[in-house]
């Protein structure tokens, strides 16, 4: 096993709320969800940004995490993620600076190039250049976070004329920067030449490259060309999970949620395909399979306790370790049934991969192990303190 010692969990919170419920009671759940998280003990959430297509409905995710912030004490907070396209990177390096003051160095910057094309579409972003963007801005950002200088740059979608930070990170250097990667190289080669953390997806689909460890090797290819070092502790993997006491429990919560999520949004709304036959034909199967077919591929880990110990478990032999395991938000059950779903995790999983335990189970292996040659000593001893009380009653009847 190539983990960490301590692998890190977490939620990614894009969010994924259905269009026909009251969506300030969805953003309520998301603000206690992530309280629960934090009595859980879960290390970290990234919160997205999105401003479009009705579901996902965060669209700063500094507001949300300085919400989520003062409504818990030890979780973590990353941008899941900033859509640097979208912002003047002045703008996102003062926003990010200001909340880790305010969190006391709670919060973590994740970018990315904007995920949804209706989203680049209304802003009038040419969604070719959105990678590119992605580059030159997160360039600019770390500079202002390290440099003391005044910077003075021109591109074609910003400018910054004498500009530098007035107040600079409560954490030093700076918080941690993390850029998701999913399908193209982009995020992995950005990595690599920034130093940077991943957020990717678990399971590669029509990606660049072919593995997990593949995918990995192009962030350590680039940073050994840019004289920068990228670590697998700073790697997370999303994917979404639904537990409960059985398989048949979890399949069957899921399964109307699950539909919505994948056939509704991703396909209906957002235009991704759905599967595909062995022919490469593209085929939409029952609403009512989708959860089986999911967890067939291996994309999604709807189940028990032990099914997710096993996912993780392969997703380490096949990327070859990664840092933290990050559940992507859904609400495939309902509300008591999704907190259930996250007290699994935290009960049962997350010391298997956190060393929480290994103590525990060695004190008790031992115990058990010389209960018998203990007892007996108890017993001796029991039988001592008795034999003496009755010799000293004896001696004072004489």
């Amino acid at each position: 096993m190539a983990l960490p010692e301590r692998m890190k969990f977490g939620i990614f919170l894009a969010p994924f709320h259905w269009v026909e419920e009251n969506p300030t009671l969805a953003l309520e759940r998301d603000l206690e969800l992530l309280q629960w998280l934090d009595y859980l003990t879960f290390d970290e959430a990234w919160v997205g940004e999105h401003h479009s297509a009705g579901w996902e409905t965060i669209s700063s995710p500094e507001l949300f995490i300085a919400t989520a912030a003062e409504r818990t004490k030890h979780i973590r907070f990353g941008t899941g993620v900033l859509s640097i396209p979208y912002h003047h990177p002045l703008m996102v390096a003062n926003r990010m600076i200001q909340l880790d003051h305010i969190t006391r160095g709670r919060v973590m910057l994740g970018v990315g190039p904007g995920a949804l094309t209706t989203d680049a579409h209304m802003l009038g972003i040419e969604h070719t250049t959105q990678r590119e963007r992605l580059d030159e801005g997160l360039g600019i950002i770390k500079r202002l976070l390290v440099e003391d200088e005044p910077i003075t740059y021109k591109s074609d979608w910003f400018n910054l004329n004498d500009a530098r930070v007035h107040l600079k990170p409560y954490t030093k250097p700076h918080f941690p920067i993390y850029v998701a990667a999913a399908q193209s190289p982009t995020g992995m080669r950005l990595a690599g030449k920034y130093g940077t953390g991943v957020l990717s997806i678990s399971v590669l689909q029509d990606a660049y490259t072919n593995t997990l460890k593949e995918f990995w090797g192009i962030a350590e290819e680039v940073a050994s060309e840019n004289n920068q070092q990228v670590s697998r502790d700073n790697w997370r993997l999303v994917m979404p999970v639904h537990l409960a006491e059985t398989k048949k429990e979890a399949i069957e919560q899921s399964r109307e949620g699950a539909a919505k999520y994948q056939r509704d949004y991703f396909e209906n709304t957002m235009g991704f395909t759905a599967g595909r036959n062995k022919l490469g034909e593209i085929v939409q199967g029952p609403r009512e399979k989708i959860v089986e077919e999911m967890n067939d591929s291996g994309m999604w880990c709807i189940g028990t306790p032990d099914d997710l110990i096993e996912t993780i478990l392969r997703l380490d032999e096949q990327s070859g370790g990664f840092g933290g395991f990050m559940i992507q938000a859904t609400e495939f059950g309902n509300r008591e049934q999704v907190l259930r779903s996250y007290e699994l995790i935290a009960r049962y999983v997350m010391p298997k991969f956190q060393g929480t335990t290994t103590s525990l189970i060695a004190s008790q292996k031992w115990a058990a192990d010389n209960r018998f040659k203990l007892m007996e000593a108890r017993k001796k001893s029991i039988d001592k303190a008795a034999n003496q009380y009755t010799k000293e009653r004896k001696q004072k009847g004489s």
